[in-house]
């Protein structure tokens, strides 16, 4: 009954362009930090906070085969783990829908955008190439979590340095770390936009994402180009809404990835 009361008051809010935590509609929570270089063990890694939702990424990298049908390009996957440390609505164990989602939608911003110049992770054509695991883990869920994964991600990409190969052996050194940098050639971040009772909104807290009607995840390039869009919830968006939601997205996008310029 209280969750119920809840929705309804902060659906009333938002029809007013309200918020419980009286912000705007359009404004994120404080503070909004990035650091990076957080972790020893890994090639890059990020840790964003936006209001009390925290999130860590971790880039590791190896020597794979190739595909075979990108015999001369590597690789890269997005992993997210939602631990039960981050919410108590989080259980250990295999991965669940909303974890799969959010590495899902934050892996296909960077790969439609063509982030990375996949033919320089290649060391020889079908049969050595580099690359690249990307781990989202969650240490407090309250609320927006596509949006920090994303920035979180973009951090810990740019801040990535390739560990030393023996020459001789092909053997990697991951104590010991070069200053070759990820050919990262673009920086998507996506934002996601919600609708609550007709409004549009951005940087949801845990109690306003129960209430919320549909939302959209825009990623988009420093220039705006879009590289990628998530639709979410069970309402439809007219193409008016998605017009307006694209634009938001593209402006906030602009706003956030100016956090990686203090780092």
């Amino acid at each position: 009954m209280a969750l119920i009361m809840n929705k309804i008051a902060i659906a009333a809010l938002a029809g007013q362009g309200k918020r419980l935590d009286n912000r705007t509609l359009t404004q994120y929570r404080t503070p909004i930090k990035v650091d990076t270089m957080i972790s020893k063990t890994a090639e890059g890694s990020a840790k964003v906070q936006i209001g009390d939702t925290v999130v860590l990424a971790g880039v590791k990298l190896s020597i794979e085969k190739p595909y075979n049908d990108t015999a001369d390009e590597g690789g890269i996957m997005v992993n997210a783990e939602l631990v039960p440390l981050s919410s108590p609505e989080y259980e250990s164990g295999p991965p669940t829908i909303k974890a799969v989602e959010l590495a899902r939608v934050t892996d296909r911003g960077i790969r439609e955008a063509k982030a990375v110049d996949m033919k320089k992770l290649c060391i020889i054509p079908g049969e050595k190439a580099w690359f690249i695991t990307v781990d989202v883990i969650t240490l407090n869920d309250a609320g927006n979590l596509f949006d920090a994964a994303g920035l979180a991600v973009l951090a810990a990409l740019k801040h990535a340095r390739f560990p030393v190969v023996d020459e001789k052996t092909g053997a990697i050194n991951y104590k010991e770390h070069t200053n070759k940098e990820l050919p990262l050639i673009k920086e998507p971040l996506p934002i996601t936009v919600y609708k609550i009772n007709g409004k549009l909104m951005v940087d949801l807290t845990r109690e306003e994402e129960k209430a919320y009607d549909a939302r959209l995840t825009v990623a988009s390039d420093k220039d705006g180009t879009i590289s990628a869009m998530q639709k979410g919830g069970n309402a439809p968006l007219t193409i008016n809404e998605i017009s307006q939601m694209v634009d938001i997205a593209v402006d906030k996008a602009r706003f956030l990835r100016e956090q990686l310029k203090h780092i």
